[in-house]
């Protein structure tokens, strides 16, 4: 998508909301928010799972910042 498709799309939306009424777009706030905290936390979930995966395969190496700066530079 386009950057202009993508703001275009963005003010249409601003300007249905500030179509709204005061106490609608109080409540499409909220909604919007709850849903973005949900998608975050799936978010958050799922790159959990990636790293315990990592983690099981021996995939992350653990060591200090001296043993991380040392590999930087094999």
């Amino acid at each position: 998508m386009t950057d202009a498709l993508r703001t275009s799309r963005l003010q249409q939306a601003i300007d249905v909301a500030e179509a709204l009424s005061l106490e609608e777009r109080q409540l499409l706030l909220e909604i919007l928010a709850k849903r973005l905290r949900r998608q975050q936390s799936q978010q958050l979930l799922e790159e959990i799972q990636e790293i315990r995966q990592d983690v099981a395969k021996g995939s992350i190496k653990y060591g200090s910042v001296k043993d991380f700066l040392a590999e930087l530079d094999a």
